[in-house]
């Protein structure tokens, strides 16, 4: 009996869903609501938030840089001095030996315009005898090192290829901290990646990294490979260009550092004009005001910078500042820290002469300074 009710249920079964399926193939709309399959999204729905356009836009820009440095001259084996060796061979094994020792290191950079010009780090391309860039079409191209600037870590380069993608700067002053950023490069060699985060922080100093800092931090991965490489907004427009991260173990952290488009412009525009970026300067090594300081110059305030050090027969020695003067305006504006004054120095052109008030022996004093070339790293000399 139970075997024979058994055989009825599953016949009965076997016919219901026959029914189901040939109803489903010819007469969809009359399966019930609670029969019908889930929909799946295959495209994603306009109005939706997503990054694809903002990486069709800029991924094409952003390339890879190969650089080659040929390795010094090697110890010689023992064999090379071999007459018997160099009777079938001569200098033939050593040259090859020797071309084979080569260093080469990878990382990004970003077409700017259709010309070919290329803005990536100066320590991507530091030292390089060889340049090649490699476009994310698969095209590649030797590339010409037009000028670097060390102090802020940016080099240009040229490449001579046709119908090349670049990419727009994104409007002065647009970015604001939570703002969603998309960091693109090449990490680690694996090839073109993108990875999203947020503006962290804007205006970021004293890291250490280099002479003129100004960084937006964010917290989009940034990892070796990725130096060069392009910090865009939603809309596939530069922000910056990465340039370093914090990190303890060599990888990401969420603390990563870039360029900001406007530091990129000026120095760009600088190197294509001249082949180097001219600064202003007075000579002056500055210290930051601590409380400690502004206690003992009885100072009502801690805004301003002590003179530590005169560059001699600089601009500061002639104009006559002297070891220990406190520098509390310079041009009208409030000195607030060292940053500060280093970077509203450096904008100036050489040969204005700009106004400086300071407090020397606790009294209020102005001096004129005619502003100096800015020499480069390495060249100075202090008293």
């Amino acid at each position: 009996m139970l075997k024979k009710l058994w055989l009825t249920f599953a016949q009965a079964l076997t016919i219901l869903l026959a029914l189901y399926f040939i109803t489903e193939v010819l007469r969809p709309e009359w399966v019930p609501n609670w029969l019908q399959k889930p929909a799946y999204q295959t495209a994603q729905p306009e109005g939706v938030a997503g990054y694809r356009h903002a990486v069709d836009t800029a991924m094409p820009a952003v390339v890879n840089i190969i650089t080659s440095k040929r390795a010094g001259a090697q110890p010689k084996h023992p064999f090379f001095e071999d007459p018997e060796i160099r009777k079938f061979f001569g200098d033939e094994l050593e040259e090859q030996f020797e071309d084979q020792e080569q260093a080469s290191s990878m990382g990004s950079g970003v077409i700017i315009n259709s010309d070919g010009l290329i803005v990536t780090n100066q320590h991507v391309v530091e030292a390089a005898d060889e340049i090649e860039v490699s476009l994310n079409d698969g095209r590649t191209a030797k590339a010409e090192l037009v000028g670097t600037d060390p102090e802020t870590d940016l080099a240009v380069l040229r490449i001579k290829l046709d119908n090349l993608p670049s990419l727009k700067f994104a409007a002065e002053d647009t970015v604001r901290v939570g703002d969603v950023v998309l960091a693109m490069g090449n990490p680690f060699g694996v090839g073109q990646t993108v990875t999203m985060g947020i503006v962290s922080a804007l205006g970021r100093n004293q890291v250490g990294i280099n002479t003129f800092e100004n960084f937006i931090q964010t917290d989009a991965a940034i990892n070796p490979g990725n130096s060069g490489g392009a910090l865009v907004d939603t809309a596939g427009n530069l922000l910056g260009i990465n340039t370093a991260i914090y990190s303890r173990s060599g990888g990401s952290l969420g603390i990563g550092f870039a360029i900001p488009a406007n530091t990129v412009q000026g120095v760009l525009n600088q190197i294509v004009r001249t082949g180097t970026v001219t600064r202003g300067y007075i000579g002056v090594e500055q210290q930051n005001i601590t409380q400690e300081l502004a206690s003992a110059f009885d100072l009502p305030q801690q805004d301003g910078v002590i003179v530590a050090g005169i560059v001699k027969d600089g601009p500061a020695d002639k104009a006559g500042l002297k070891v220990g003067d406190i520098l509390l305006k310079l041009d009208g504006k409030k000195i607030t820290d060292t940053t500060q004054m280093l970077n509203q120095i450096a904008g100036y052109a050489p040969g204005e002469t700009k106004s400086v008030e300071l407090l020397r022996n606790g009294k209020p004093e102005t001096l004129n300074i005619e502003i100096g070339v800015r020499p480069k790293p390495g060249d100075f000399s202090k008293r």
